[in-house]
């Protein structure tokens, strides 16, 4: 390991590039490069007499580097995933960078914000900005000299030149490539300037930038652990700007750096930043550093397969969580978007992911980001939750929106196991229990559905069991609990000649106003317990068994079934 004189509060350690036994040598890319045919070829070979930095061995470091400029995007926070996967798989560090080089938009609330949401996702970072590290600091904003070193560094060795061109020099170039058909590329008019030429313009005070000298002949290739081979032409790049006239490094440089001084040995990132690998490659082999593996992760797309953008409705980790969607969820649904194991399962937690993640598993085809699939698996990992787990969090819930006065108890417990299958996000249980306390009769009575229902003599059903709750063997029935409902049920049913739908469908209608739902029996043991046990609050309308009988006991049968005028009225009313 070789140790190189940095910044007082820095130390910078850089290791060989060495391929980890899943990975052939021939994934080391060697830059060959000389600087007076302005010509060079990378091939895949591995140089391990080059002198360059020693890493350690077989040590792997990633790196997730997010722009505070907005929200986590999925398609960010699958990045990150898939470098927290690599990185725990194979016993290496996960480092968190923040790259907040564009000043005008970063802030300091976007920060705190992907920070949450990557802690709420689970993927906790070796290092970073509020943990700390051997190799920070952790912004790019704190790395400002660390940038203007290597600039120096590069204009002593001639793979940099200054750059006096004014806005408009180079807006003509730009103009005259377009009327030529040729490639927008910088003409190298300060390449070739003499020191007295470059004195003068500095003595004068002439705003500068900092070009990095390209090959204009030759082709880069890399073996990306994903896409394989990848090739470019060096012929349509140009010499690019690393430094800006008023000393702002440039992306491409300020990552090289990053990635170099920080021993990064994969860099697992977004297909959009393929392209990047170009100049990169050239920074890196003129800074004498060998580059790390690079794994470029394919686009997550939309249904119509254009880009997933805010147009397709929420695409940023925090709306999902405020939505109700859980972590656990995001983070297995998120890892199958261009990922698989080779089996059928589709139901991993992280740990599971960690075990069974390799990147070699990861596909070069976009991704279609389906929210149905994502709701539905959430569902699946909700209700997997201990029962307990699930109690509290719907309890609390229910609490919170003032559905119900507490957040615990039997009632609770027995509603979260009646409702739980129709819920596949938290926010859903304030609908299910809304509409299990609810009795929308006269409604549903209007409605065509409920015709067929009318006409099966309801209003002798309701006799009877208006009967049976004023003899108040009912009630007693459903004291003693779900058996006591199965005895009186199938008697009641006897004593009407009915079973099956004839029998269950009038009763849930009467019952409960619906002519679908959960369990009928379970519902009503539950809607009996609502009107004693006093934790329903008076603003959800819940009407108790009590008062549903007296209703029924009001309702004029024969003037319903004729009055059309008079069932709307009536639905207005209970609505």
């Amino acid at each position: 390991m070789a140790t190189l004189v940095g910044l007082p509060w820095m130390r910078i350690r850089v290791f060989p590039e060495v391929a980890p036994p899943f990975f052939s040598q021939q994934s080391i890319c060697k830059l060959c490069f000389s600087p007076l045919r302005r010509n060079f070829s990378i091939c895949a070979s591995a140089d391990p007499d080059g002198g360059l930095p020693k890493r350690v061995e077989g040590e792997v470091r990633v790196r997730f580097a997010p722009s505070p400029t907005g929200n986590l995007h999925v398609g960010g926070a699958r990045t990150a995933l898939f470098n927290y996967l690599f990185a725990r798989s194979k016993g290496g560090k996960f480092v968190l960078r923040i790259e907040d080089t564009d000043l005008e938009r970063s802030t300091k609330e976007s920060e705190e914000a992907v920070l949450r949401d990557l802690s709420w996702l689970g993927l906790n970072w070796d290092e970073g900005p509020d943990v700390g590290g051997d190799y920070g600091p952790y912004r790019q904003s704190e790395r400002n000299s660390l940038y203007k070193q290597y600039t120096e560094k590069l204009l002593k060795s001639g793979h940099v030149y200054r750059c006096f061109c004014s806005n408009e020099e180079l807006e003509n170039m730009k103009q005259t490539a377009e009327l030529k058909k040729l490639p927008p590329v910088y003409t190298g008019r300060w390449a070739h300037a003499t020191d007295e030429e470059v004195q003068e313009e500095l003595e004068k005070g002439t705003p500068h930038t900092y070009r990095f000298r390209v090959p204009n002949e030759g082709t880069l290739k890399i073996d990306d652990l994903i896409r394989g081979e990848v090739s470019w032409g060096l012929n349509t790049l140009g010499d690019f700007v690393i430094m800006r006239s008023n000393g702002q490094p440039v992306y491409n440089f300020c990552v090289t750096v990053d990635d170099a001084t920080m021993a990064i040995s994969h860099v697992i990132r977004a297909e959009e930043h393929l392209p990047n690998t170009l100049r990169q490659a050239l920074i890196y082999k003129a800074l004498g550093f060998p580059m790390p593996h690079f794994a470029h992760v394919s686009l997550i797309l939309a249904p119509d397969r254009s880009k997933l953008s805010k147009r397709h409705g929420a695409t940023s980790v925090g709306q999902f969580r405020e939505m109700g969607f859980l972590p656990k969820a995001m983070v297995n649904y998120l890892a199958l978007l261009g990922w698989g194991d080779g089996t059928e399962n589709e139901f991993f937690t992280l740990e599971g992911l960690v075990e069974k993640f390799s990147i070699g598993r990861v596909n070069k085809s976009g991704a279609i980001f389906d929210s149905t699939k994502l709701r539905w698996m959430n569902g699946q990992h909700l209700r997997a939750l201990p029962s307990e787990e699930l109690t509290k969090l719907l309890g609390e819930y229910w609490k919170s929106t003032g559905i119900l006065t507490e957040s615990e108890g039997l009632f609770i417990s027995e509603a979260v196991d009646l409702l739980k299958d129709g819920i596949d996000l938290v926010t859903d249980a304030e609908k299910a229990l809304s509409n299990l306390l609810s009795f929308p009769l006269y409604a549903t009575l209007s409605s065509p559905d409920g015709k067929s229902v009318l006409e099966d003599k309801l209003s002798e059903v309701s006799a009877n069991l208006l009967a049976a709750y004023d003899s108040g063997e009912f009630h007693a029935a459903l004291e003693e609990g779900h058996a006591g409902w199965q005895k009186w049920v199938k008697n009641f049913g006897k004593s009407l000649k009915r079973k099956g739908k004839s029998l269950f469908m009038p009763l849930r209608v009467l019952l409960t106003g619906k002519l679908h739902g959960p369990d009928m029996g379970a519902s009503v043991i539950l809607l009996h317990k609502a009107g004693t046990c006093g934790l329903v609050t008076p603003q959800t309308g819940f009407l108790t068994l009590d008062q549903r009988f007296k209703m029924l006991r009001e309702v004029d049968w024969n003037t319903f079934n004729k009055d059309e005028t008079q069932k709307e009225s009536a639905a207005i009313v209970s609505n």
